[in-house]
């Protein structure tokens, strides 16, 4: 009989033949593994969601608040939550956003089933609805009216969108950004704050001249029109590009936040060497669904026509030294503190590189320190005041 170890045993990697098969296998598990945890958060969001938007159609559909009275949601709120004490789901505030997102999308439900049907057959809808598969069937029955892509964005989102947008439109334009980059609730608040909507592609750029349609259109909606730079501090009102581009890297996160999802930042002022010279790129970045390398250039001064050209050079510079075969044609940002479109669209002509140009504003300035001499000086003028205050005080 073989005797039963009963000390513990820490199986080593030599305890076990590991070969390219085992690796392959175990590369799988751990895949569908993974592709479960997003299918089942997946499934959960749909099914939550379409109760919620059930929820809001009964009490739209109902006139609960007429036949009832005004009261009412708050009277379900109890009943819901006396059923359901655990769930965080069913405030009377939280009923009243779901009666408030089924009557935004559904005043003109025609125009909502055209505009969710040119949503549907991009490849990253594709992807992400490819998880709501026969689990959640009855998503797709039309008795519920309810749009398949909003199973794939969270509830908190969809009440932000609801609260910003203006329209259909743009609230739809925001689920699928969501959906596309795969953003946060901070995230999103600020891209709204941004006015992506309405800003989105303003940006002036040669981009449709120089690069394949689909990534021309990718390329105006990455770059931005205007940058909020307020994160960063520089020291005085006449500073200059150092400081604005220390400012900056001071607060990378924030700046990346800003620059928005898909940039990766590879470090400022960037050594290249042409001709036995050195020079410096400012900001480098890799866009990760652009795949390309971004050159950024700052100028804290309104644009002049001449640093189109300087831009061109380090594009050029960096698709000829730096990008790889497999990487698309290096993109050009240059960010200035104002611009003349025309001067802008007048400086591309002749110049073979995509590249686009943006503002920026919401600079702070620090707060400076007095000097001795005005401190001295404030000194003197509180001791004259205390005098004087001593004085009115005796003779009273």
């Amino acid at each position: 009989m073989k005797e039963i170890v009963t000390e513990p045993l820490i199986v080593k990697s030599h305890d076990v033949t590991l070969d390219a098969e085992y690796a392959e296998w175990i590369a799988e598990v751990k895949h569908r593994y993974r592709s479960a945890q997003v299918k089942a958060a997946v499934k959960v969001n749909a099914e939550k969601l379409l109760w919620n938007w059930q929820m809001g159609r009964d009490l739209v559909q109902k006139k609960a608040e007429e036949r009832w009275g005004a009261g009412i949601v708050e009277q379900v709120s109890l009943d819901l939550r006396r059923e359901f004490p655990d769930s965080s789901n069913f405030s009377a505030r939280n009923l009243w956003y779901m009666k408030q997102w089924y009557l935004f999308y559904t005043e003109n439900m025609e125009k909502l089933k055209q505009l969710v049907s040119e949503m549907l057959p991009s490849d990253e809808y594709e992807k992400k609805l490819q998880h709501i598969d026969d689990g959640t069937e009855k998503l797709k029955q039309p008795v519920s009216e309810f749009p398949l892509p909003f199973a794939c964005v969270p509830w908190g989102h969809h009440v932000r969108i609801v609260q910003h947008s203006q329209s259909i439109e743009e609230a739809l334009f925001y689920i699928g950004y969501t959906i596309k980059e795969g953003i946060s609730r901070d995230v999103l608040e600020r891209v709204m704050k941004d006015n992506l909507y309405n800003t989105r592609g303003k940006a002036p750029n040669n981009f449709p001249q120089h690069l394949t349609p689909q990534l021309a259109q990718l390329a105006q909606q990455v770059v931005k029109e205007n940058y909020d730079f307020g994160f960063a501090t520089v020291s005085h009102e006449k500073y200059d590009e150092n400081e604005l581009e220390e400012a900056l890297h001071e607060n990378i996160t924030a700046l990346l936040l800003e620059m928005g999802n898909g940039f990766a930042f590879l470090g400022k002022q960037r050594e290249i060497i042409v001709g036995g010279r050195s020079r410096k790129i400012d900001l480098l970045f890799y866009h990760i669904r652009l795949r390309c390398y971004v050159v950024c250039e700052l100028k804290a001064k309104p644009f002049e026509p001449e640093y189109a050209g300087k831009l061109n050079f380090y594009v050029n510079a960096v698709d000829e030294l730096v990008k790889q075969s497999d990487d698309n044609p290096t993109i050009g940002l240059l960010i200035c503190s104002d611009m003349n479109k025309a001067d802008v669209q007048w400086s591309f002509k002749g110049i073979s590189t995509p590249m686009g140009v943006a503002t920026y504003n919401n600079i702070r300035i620090k707060d400076m320190l007095p000097t001795q001499e005005q401190l001295k000086e404030r000194m003197e003028l509180l001791k004259k005041e205390l005098k004087h205050t001593k004085r009115l005080i005796n003779k009273k």
